[in-house]
């Protein structure tokens, strides 16, 4: 074979940097994630800081893979973090919030099994910010466009465009392991479509606020903290003066949590109304 009818090999990708990388759950699907983390980071795909493991069960399944002594070469340690979700995700996020510069280069991989814990701290956030205001959460007006949903009692409702059992490890491709034709989906897309229909309709349903969990490296989805911080920003930019509905979900291309978040208007506004 001539020199001119080689086939270059690709240049290699660089790694994914990372600040803190949070890991919802030291359970079965925590252990899944981080194995495929440290097998990334010893093939080079990707470097982090810090990588936190989050369960408040000491004697989880990650707890005898954790510590300074488990680090691989060119990454930080893993930590478990022995804490409620909740309990974390409020100190964490509240930080991150307050120094956004220190976690710009963060990222959150979620359980499939966790609740809806971006849109709890989103809720309490608003709670925080406007005390003399109903602040709280209500059932989607209209059933999303997906074929599979559930709606519960005050909670998700939970989206997805499979009506079948996809495989833990599915990375969302554009060729469906399932359907084996293109992915022509994205929840994403549908929730931004969801919420311009709703508005054609009359209803004022604002956002959506979106933390979309995508492939990452070695079929581990994350979402960036910043779009959590950023998710937290918008509420607050409409409903700053006004009530507002906003639609809030974290989801993949395929599956999904919504809810709609209510801000009620400011007092002023309604004795202003009581006024008419």
């Amino acid at each position: 074979m001539s020199e001119n009818e080689r086939v270059a090999s690709p240049a290699p990708r660089p790694p994914l940097e990372f600040g803190t990388i949070v890991v919802v759950g030291g359970g079965c699907y925590g252990s899944y994630y981080v194995r495929q983390l440290r097998r990334a980071a010893s093939a080079n795909a990707i470097r982090w800081s810090r990588l936190l493991v989050v369960d408040r069960d000491p004697n989880c399944s990650m707890a005898p893979s954790t510590g300074a002594h488990h680090s691989i070469g060119g990454v930080g340690p893993i930590e478990l973090i022995v804490s409620d979700w909740r309990t974390f995700f409020r100190e964490y996020l509240d930080a991150s919030a307050s120094d956004r510069t220190a976690s710009d280069r963060d990222a959150i991989v979620p359980s499939p099994l966790m609740p809806h814990l971006m849109f709890e701290w989103i809720l309490l956030r608003a709670r925080e910010r406007w005390p003399d205001r109903e602040v709280g959460t209500k059932p989607l007006e209209t059933p999303p466009p997906t074929p599979w949903q559930r709606a519960t009692v005050n909670g998700p409702h939970y989206v997805s465009f499979a009506s079948w059992m996809c495989p833990i490890n599915c990375i969302e491709p554009r060729i469906c392991p399932h359907t084996r034709g293109p992915r022509d989906w994205s929840l994403p897309d549908a929730a931004r479509s969801y919420v311009a229909e709703e508005q054609a309709n009359g209803r004022l349903l604002a956002g959506p606020v979106i933390f979309h969990c995508t492939h990452r490296t070695y079929g581990v989805g994350m979402f960036d903290t910043a779009a959590v911080i950023e998710g937290d920003d918008l509420v607050r930019r409409v409903a700053e003066q006004s009530g507002a509905d906003l639609l809030v979900g974290t989801m993949s291309h395929c599956h999904g949590a919504f809810e709609r978040l209510v801000v009620g208007p400011p007092v002023s506004h309604r004795f202003a109304d009581s006024r008419h």
